[in-house]
């Protein structure tokens, strides 16, 4: 049997702000196996970021447990999150994140920068990555002299350059038009094809149907669980 990619066990978020405290998750259970295409939706408030960020080891559980790759990282401190973080997760964001003083090359670097990975090494695997995305021609180019396009492809091959176990995205397209938006959708696509494990946040039920698991979230809790037309037990 796979072990999960992801698994939350009574998973609890709570928020408190002098006397007023917010559940944000309330003991939810969640299983992700390796190669899945997961999308989390819900209404604002519904819970989804505040999930994508306990996924994305941005923030810590109040209670429960979390396990990535079969490893309950729950109790970890900010730098061993930090460390999970920059080499087995990668994001994709809907406002791309990239640094504006960085060309192509060095945004896609900046993840094995951190890991310490000699600088000809990391050049030679960004170089593959934006020839990937079709980027050769924009390798010298800054983020504000690329299409918005270009830029979400930057951001998907910076996520992509320590080869993680798991891949978050929120909103990828929501700043793009809907012929670019196909685009960035069919590399995800692509991405899941080759076995990657995709969990996006997204409120368009027309991006939904590409994926093959449907979770959505009210009020902190899944209130459907949905696989192929069925809910997965």
């Amino acid at each position: 049997m796979n072990v999960p990619i992801v698994e939350l066990k009574s998973a609890m978020k709570e928020y408190v702000n002098g006397a007023l405290k917010v559940t944000a998750l309330r003991g939810i259970d969640l299983r992700i196996d390796p190669g899945e295409y997961a999308v989390i939706m819900g209404a604002s408030g519904s819970g989804k970021s505040t999930l994508l960020n306990l996924l994305g080891c941005l923030d810590h559980l109040s209670r429960g447990d979390y396990l990535l790759g079969g490893e309950n990282i729950s109790k970890l401190n900010d730098d061993e999150l930090s460390e999970i973080r920059s080499r087995r997760i990668g994001f994709i964001f809907q406002s791309y994140n990239l640094i504006p003083q960085l060309n192509v090359l060095e945004n896609i670097e900046v993840p094995l920068f951190y890991q310490g990975v000699p600088e000809p090494v990391a050049r030679l695997k960004a170089e593959e990555l934006a020839k990937r995305m079709g980027l050769s021609e924009r390798l010298g180019h800054k983020p504000m002299e690329l299409s918005g396009g270009q830029q979400q492809r930057v951001a998907i091959a910076r996520s992509l350059v320590c080869d993680p176990i798991l891949m978050l995205a929120d909103e990828p397209t929501g700043n793009l038009d809907s012929k670019t938006g196909q685009e960035i959708l069919e590399l995800i696509d692509e991405l899941h094809a080759e076995g990657k494990t995709i969990v996006m946040v997204t409120h368009d039920d027309d991006i939904a149907h590409r994926a093959q698991r449907v979770v959505r979230f009210m009020d902190g809790e899944i209130i459907s669980n949905v696989w192929n037309g069925e809910p997965k037990v």
